[in-house]
């Protein structure tokens, strides 16, 4: 059985421009989940933890962090603040 890393079959993928398209357009909110994955990870929180402090439940946070779910600027203000981090959106 042939083993294959992500990074060289998401570069097979990236060949397919209906694929590109699709995974540049979700790109943002995968960024984001990924931050809150790795930030909750850092501080060692479980989903629910972060949820109590950022004032919400723990669906919320797993939607959020299996990018299905549109989080409002205030929940993204309040997910921040739990971490105890500034919240900053830019447009590049």
């Amino acid at each position: 059985m042939k083993t294959t890393s992500f990074e060289s079959h998401k570069r097979e993928l990236m060949q397919n421009p209906r694929f590109r398209a699709e995974y540049e357009r979700l790109e943002p909110e995968f960024n984001l989940a990924k931050q809150i994955i790795e930030l909750r990870i850092k501080n060692k929180m479980t989903q629910t933890e972060l949820a109590k402090k950022a004032g919400t439940n723990q669906v919320v946070i797993s939607r959020i962090e299996s990018g299905n779910a549109n989080p409002t600027f205030d929940s993204m203000k309040k997910i921040s603040n739990a971490f105890d981090k500034k919240l900053e959106i830019k447009m590049v």
